[in-house]
């Protein structure tokens, strides 16, 4: 069921790396109404961030990347079992910051169609492992790494226990 992202997701990738990353919304991500935590949002886009590292062949990123702002715009709740799009893309890598943009959707069920369920921003840093927490240049192989080349864009369906790539 590989669909392609919605022309309003993100969709201006100014040149850098962009993942799709479906999943399903977990009785761990619910509250006792059955919808969404607002912190599953986070681990959506933290399973979207990883998947588009690993493709990209970035070794070491997670653990020299700390977050040091995230903004999210909340817009409708997810469902148990819910189907979910994340689409994350690099909007801006500095000499020691990356910006990324992400949307959150929530697929069509049988009681809704598919709308957005958050969006935002988040930027990272750079530090060296071990050192110091201050920030430190981006090593040149993950900034290319992570600039479109002329393969198109990834996209992956990932489960709690198996991925496949498409």
């Amino acid at each position: 069921m590989n669909r392609p992202p919605s022309p309003d997701a993100v969709d201006d990738t100014g040149g850098f790396a962009r993942v799709v990353h479906r999943s399903r919304v977990q009785w761990s991500d619910t509250d006792a109404g059955g919808h969404h935590h607002n912190t599953a949002i986070v681990r959506f886009v933290e399973a979207a961030e990883a998947a588009l590292m690993r493709e990209r062949g970035v070794a070491g990123y997670f653990g020299a990347a700390p977050r040091v702002r995230h903004e999210v715009n909340f817009v409708s709740p997810l469902w148990f079992g819910q189907e979910v799009t994340t689409d994350l893309s690099v909007e801006h890598i500095g000499t020691s910051s990356m910006t990324f943009r992400f949307a959150v959707w929530g697929e069509e069920t049988d009681r809704q169609p598919r709308r957005l369920a958050a969006s935002g921003r988040y930027i990272v840093v750079h530090v060296l492992p071990g050192g110091e927490p201050t920030s430190a240049p981006w090593p040149k192989e993950w900034m290319t790494a992570l600039r479109n080349h002329t393969q198109s864009e990834s996209t992956c369906r990932c489960h709690s226990t198996q991925q496949e790539r498409t």
